[in-house]
């Protein structure tokens, strides 16, 4: 079974924003074909192109169903075939760093020093250990060759 195409949808070159998420979910479709996908991937993913064939000319209506089915199709290649985009780790890990390691170093440095305030200070610095995580991921990702050529702009 092959993935089935986008359909030619001309009249959405005016609006910028519409075509870079057109063009992007097209890309995302290019990467696909690239890889051996097992017959059930290859439907959902056919059933999600047909969801957005079937959209009428509705402009918002066509970008908010790309977006739910380039959502869907990512999220399920991550979990059955683990299969990320570039930076996919790190765009992960970047808001969990800030959770898993910012808050609390923020806590404890504000329990040492006695004030609050410093609470702000563990934040960067659990950015930047988040960064370095998903960066560390993203790069085994690569090296074991489940990394699609694509990075995912929202």
């Amino acid at each position: 079974m092959k993935i089935k195409e986008l359909k030619k949808r001309p009249s959405i070159d005016q609006n910028k924003n519409l075509t870079n998420t057109y063009s992007q979910f097209d890309k995302l479709l290019i990467e696909l074909k690239k890889k051996e996908l097992p017959e059930e991937i290859v439907k959902f993913v056919n059933d999600g192109i047909e969801q957005i064939n079937a959209v009428s000319e509705s402009n918002k209506e066509l970008r908010i169903q790309i977006k739910k089915s380039q959502s869907s199709i990512l999220k399920l290649i991550e979990k059955k075939l683990k299969l990320v985009t570039k930076n996919h780790y790190k765009n992960t890990w970047l808001a969990l760093g800030m959770v898993a390691f910012g808050i609390p170093l923020g806590v404890a440095f504000g329990t040492i020093l006695g004030s609050m305030a410093f609470l702000a200070a563990g934040l960067p610095i659990g950015l930047a250990m988040g960064i370095a995580v998903g960066q560390g991921m993203d790069k085994k990702a690569f090296e074991e060759g489940r990394q699609l050529n694509l990075e995912i702009k929202h």
